[in-house]
């Protein structure tokens, strides 16, 4: 299946020891890893905007949880990520610009089909994304299900370019 983004990036791989911080930072309400995480990501991009010739976003959006998921977690763990990278790139953030229209199941442990139709019709693009270069900001990146879905939605609103930005990449191949 063909990508509805034009590139993802991570600063990582999803193995230990890296994949017992993000769930401290994501579960344990760590935000101090959180900021580390958040750190690792802004070198890694600044690395890869200064060695190649990839078009450089003019706007983040993270990744947006539900309203339930958000009340019992105390924190969006991809704004969390976002709010210091924008700050470290020069690259303006939108909070907002995704909303989560529907709760749905906890992604951890699903099949690459299963996620994928969980995640359909879950989110709202509340921004103006026409000709912008946008970047999507979340933690882990398993499937690519949550990108795709939300890649579509902001594609559809007719964005020049969508890319995923991710702390890590959970297993092999492509996405």
């Amino acid at each position: 299946m063909r990508p509805e983004f034009d590139a993802a990036l991570c600063a990582l791989r999803y193995e230990w020891p890296l994949d017992s911080l993000v769930t401290r930072f994501k579960y344990g309400a760590d935000l101090a890893v959180g900021h580390v995480l958040s750190s690792v990501m802004a070198q890694h991009l600044s690395s890869h905007f200064l060695n190649t010739s990839s078009c450089r976003p003019q706007l983040l959006i993270p990744i947006p949880l539900h309203p339930e998921r958000l009340r019992e977690r105390g924190f969006n763990q991809a704004l969390e990520l976002a709010r210091p990278l924008s700050r470290a790139l020069g690259i303006a953030m939108n909070s907002a610009g995704l909303r989560r229209v529907r709760a749905t199941p906890r992604q951890t442990g699903l099949n690459a089909l299963i996620r994928r139709r969980n995640v359909r019709g879950a989110f709202e693009l509340n921004t103006d994304v026409r000709d912008r270069h946008i970047a999507l900001v979340d933690d882990v990146i398993t499937t690519a299900a949550t990108a795709r879905e939300c890649a579509k939605l902001i594609k559809r609103a007719g964005a020049a370019s969508v890319q995923v930005w991710a702390v890590a990449r959970a297993g092999v191949g492509q996405i």
